[in-house]
């Protein structure tokens, strides 16, 4: 089954990834906040997939690490929740940012997420609170603990962004685009995951 592409990348749209690998271009279901952290049209990037496969649906969706799509598993559990509806929860809120939610007991948070009634909001916190996989070590990408973008990481946390989000966010962009960058000097590097992890943060 897959479990991955790595191609270029040949057209983003809203929830819409379009990948080239072999000659074949692939047009992957993905949510928002995971394409930010996607290179432009041109870049060589990895995408961590999920087929849809039933007699009259055949989809393909995508993360950009394998939290993301853990996370996105952890959503498909919830009743009432499919895939398009767990894309469009995913791109109105960070992975993070909805572990606090669910973390916290607070439906009315849960409710505020487009795409998440009142029904809904209680349903997720029933079968999630206390239980998504990116909460879990065996599921979560490990961070190195040396890394190259130390002084980059600072940066980031000195501009009032989390400490752990950061990190998280520069180490897939540096490993999700690890070609590209191969021949580029430190400075160069830090400057283009700079412009990247901005995004990916806000």
């Amino acid at each position: 089954m897959l479990n991955s592409i790595y191609g270029t990348v040949t057209g983003k749209n809203s929830k819409q990834l379009f990948l080239e690998n072999n000659g074949i271009e692939f047009d992957i279901c993905m949510p928002d906040t995971n394409l930010e952290v996607i290179g432009n049209t041109g870049t060589l990037a990895k995408v961590y997939v999920w087929l849809q496969h039933s007699e009259n649906v055949l989809a393909l969706y995508g993360f950009s690490s394998l939290e993301e799509r853990s996370l996105f598993l952890d959503l498909l559990k919830v009743d009432g929740v499919g895939p398009k509806g767990a894309v469009k929860i995913m791109s109105s809120v960070s992975s993070s940012r909805l572990e606090e939610i669910l973390e916290s007991g607070d439906t009315g948070l849960l409710e505020k997420i487009p795409g998440v009634g009142k029904k809904t909001a209680g349903k997720m916190m029933l079968a999630l609170k206390g239980k998504l996989s990116l909460s879990q070590d065996s599921h979560t990408v490990q961070i190195p603990k040396q890394t190259p973008f130390g002084d980059l990481i600072l940066s980031l946390t000195s501009m009032g962004y989390d400490k752990k989000a950061v990190e998280q966010t520069v180490y897939e962009i540096s490993s999700s685009l690890e070609t590209e960058l191969s021949g580029k000097s430190q400075k160069e590097k830090e400057d283009f995951i700079f412009r990247k992890a901005i995004i990916a943060l806000s």
